[in-house]
């Protein structure tokens, strides 16, 4: 993010690549981890009513979608700028949906099973019919989004994708590599600043003002109109952001940049919630509205001023090929920890350290399994017969 993607993986063999940014969406991936386990605690404190709900640790961490954004933006305009007149649409939309959806497929999966272990057991208790989960399923693989309320949105909590609730940034991804393809390419460098700046100025209006009513750029995850048009343009500055530093980066070598843009991603993550000055005002989403529009293109920056060798190369590498399949496969095991949580009525990790750190560790080797045994294999032969076509 790329979120769901690769500096590496789509230009290996023509160009360079910024394997340090691999490295830097393997952290953020885990950082989303670390952050959707203290989601839990807040959103168990809410179901029961024993609190305000809100997430006390990590409390940023949200916004590690909106830095795949950028990284999104930046991989897709570096590895496809210059392409177009040796690539056609369909050719374009083939390389991503075999490098995105693969994993999508087996999150759902996964979802399925983790939903069948509690029983489908929807979140007010009341249980979802088996015939409406595999709807919910199929229409998962086709990104069709679930709407509050109807059927097949089988957990009750108005998730646009009820099976594996990530699933909504690949659906805005999907949407951003649409829009690149058919327009945003064409731009010149100067529009895409253009577009950049107005994208931001409503990016700005949206969250500071608090339109959404949710203190923070979190929007998205649902279908409501708020979430769509917010998720809309959650996605779209930082990814033209993203295309905007590709297009007019000049590298430098920057020593320890790896490090350097780990600690900050960290401590970005790690402010705690800041209380509104008013109904239309949120120092909170400011705070994270500055990180997106400033702070996270200068980590990619960095980042690609780096150099990854030796010791830190093989973390990058390693890290760049896990993120993707552990943010798409790791909540699933999520839904499964909230509903222990729930019931059990543990609100604080010093009650829960060892179940939630069974629960890091089963989605860090889950997804590495996934990796080496579904993802590579199943991209390595799709790729050899798109290549035929």
């Amino acid at each position: 993010m790329e979120l769901h993607d690769s500096p590496a993986a789509n230009f290996a063999d023509t160009k360079p690549h910024y394997e340090l940014l691999d490295g830097l969406r393997g952290i953020a991936a885990l950082l989303v981890l670390v952050y959707h386990i203290f989601e839990g605690y807040a959103f168990a404190e809410s179901v029961n009513g024993a609190g305000s709900g809100l997430i006390t640790t990590l409390n940023h961490g949200h916004i590690a979608v909106d830095f795949f954004f950028i990284l999104s933006g930046f991989v897709v305009s570096y590895a496809y700028d210059d392409r177009w007149g040796k690539m056609s649409l369909g050719s374009f939309f083939k390389r991503r949906l075999i490098r995105l959806h693969p994993m999508l497929v087996m999150g759902a999966l996964i979802g399925v099973a983790a939903f069948a272990f509690v029983g489908f057991e929807k979140w007010d208790a009341s249980f979802a019919s088996p015939l409406w989960v595999a709807g919910a399923f199929f229409l998962t693989i086709f990104m069709i989004p679930a709407v509050p309320g109807v059927p097949y949105e089988v957990r009750g909590n108005g998730e646009m994708f009820p099976l594996n609730g990530p699933g909504w940034s690949l659906f805005f991804e999907y949407i951003g590599n649409i829009l690149y393809a058919l327009f945003i390419r064409r731009f010149s460098t100067k529009c895409l600043a253009g577009l950049a700046v107005i994208s931001g100025l409503i990016h700005a209006w949206f969250f500071v003002g608090d339109v959404s009513g949710y203190g923070c750029v979190g929007v998205g995850w649902t279908i409501d109109k708020v979430n769509f048009w917010g998720g809309l343009v959650r996605m779209l500055f930082p990814f033209t952001v993203g295309m905007l530093l590709a297009r007019t980066f000049k590298p430098r070598g920057v020593r320890g940049a790896f490090w350097i843009c780990g600690a900050l991603l960290i401590a970005f993550f790690a402010v705690p919630y800041i209380a509104p000055m008013s109904e239309h005002f949120s120092l909170n989403a400011l705070y994270e509205v500055v990180c997106i529009a400033v702070f996270f293109p200068f980590i990619v920056w960095l980042g690609a001023c780096g150099k990854s060798e030796g010791f830190t190369g093989k973390i990058n590498r390693f890290l760049g090929a896990l993120s993707y399949p552990l943010y798409i496969v790791h909540y699933p095991l999520m839904y499964v920890f909230y509903k222990w949580l729930i019931d059990k009525q543990r609100y604080t990790w010093s009650e829960t350290w060892p179940e939630a750190l069974l629960v890091m560790g089963g989605s860090l080797v889950l997804a590495y399994l996934c990796l080496r045994f579904y993802d590579i294999p199943v991209r390595a032969r799709l790729s050899g017969g798109a290549a035929k076509h």
